[in-house]
């Protein structure tokens, strides 16, 4: 009797082990999810969405990641989809989220979108949703818009007699994009808007800001990473914008985080966090069963405000206290 006993005990706790482990190792790696991206695996825009995405989904999928690179090899950019299309096949994921407009203009439309069932969430898109026929069958996402408005008028905050600004962004789909949404906004800025240049070498890029020095009192710009040197070698925003910086010679303002310790004075900076948590939630929904009709296409909302003292006072800008209450204080090569 007494071992009978025991052995029911044994299948009973047998029983509540495999219980509680099973739904474990199922809830460690519910679904996968293929994540890809346009940018190189060291850019940190998309290092910051690819933590926003794993902040929802690491605890219940199983990631996997490709980098197209498009910034540095933009030549590629075909043959690179057609090997992430592959990866597609073989890990057979259960949702797809792909990252900025060349993973959508060279992977996501040309072999998902509509052709597939599999859920398709897009982020850090620059262009509008219908340059790519979205939202589709399978497809939704998070539309990536740059806070230059909210930039410019911290910028105004910190130097009150700013009334002008300038565009120089490298010459590309989206730097096209940004001055789209600058001529959508410009007619609510703080500051009028007097010219834009979209280079495409660091020799065009000097002479242009030059030019533009006597047009405006502050120059935004977001990105000059891939622009080339005078030995056709592309360059970063860390080589670059210094450069840039000191031809201008006043302040230069940004929407990016991680350009802003290289010259940058200022920035209302978005969040690729945001965007890849978001883009992660609506995937996850979408893998649960949610139809993506019922997923719209939102945009990001959230800005940081950033400002870099060195160039505060380099360029002896003496700030009124209030405007700097609640920014985040960066340095020159933090």
């Amino acid at each position: 009797m007494f071992g009978k006993k025991i052995c029911r005990w044994g299948v009973l706790l047998a029983f509540f082990f495999m219980c509680n482990l099973v739904p474990a190792a199922a809830h460690a790696a519910r679904f996968k999810v293929l994540m890809v991206l346009g940018y190189g695996a060291s850019a940190p825009w998309g290092k910051a969405i690819q933590k926003g995405a794993e902040s929802v989904l690491a605890q219940t999928c199983k990631m996997r990641y490709f980098h197209m690179d498009t910034e540095e090899q933009p030549e590629a950019a075909r043959e690179k989809a057609k090997e992430a299309h592959e990866l597609y096949q073989k890990f057979q994921p259960d949702g797809v989220i792909a990252v900025n407009d060349d993973a959508q203009s060279f992977f996501g439309v040309p072999y998902l979108a509509g052709k597939v069932r599999t859920p398709v969430m897009f982020c850090a898109i620059r262009k509008g949703p219908e340059a790519y026929g979205y939202p589709a069958s399978n497809v939704s996402g998070i539309l990536e818009r740059y806070h230059i408005a909210e930039s410019i008028a911290f910028a105004q905050q910190l130097l009150p007699s700013v009334r002008t600004f300038g565009l120089i962004q490298k010459d590309s789909d989206s730097g096209r994009a940004v001055l789209k949404q600058i001529y959508r906004e410009s007619d609510h800025y703080v500051a009028s808007f007097a010219d834009f240049k979209l280079p495409n070498t660091l020799e065009q890029a000097v002479t242009m800001t030059e030019m533009l020095r006597s047009q405006c009192d502050i120059l935004f710009t977001l990105s000059m990473d891939g622009i080339y040197d005078d030995k056709d070698q592309p360059l970063t925003d860390a080589d670059v914008l210094p450069v840039i910086a000191k031809a201008f010679g006043k302040p230069l303002v940004s929407g990016n985080a991680h350009n802003v310790s290289h010259g940058i004075l200022c920035a209302v900076a978005k969040s690729g966090q945001e965007q890849g948590k978001a883009a992660g939630e609506m995937l996850l929904k979408a893998m649960k069963g949610t139809p993506i009709s019922k997923l719209p296409i939102s945009q990001n909302r959230h800005g940081r405000r950033m400002v870099n003292t060195r160039v505060m006072k380099a360029l002896d800008i003496t700030p009124p206290e209030a405007s700097l209450q609640g920014a985040e204080l960066v340095e020159t090569g933090e």
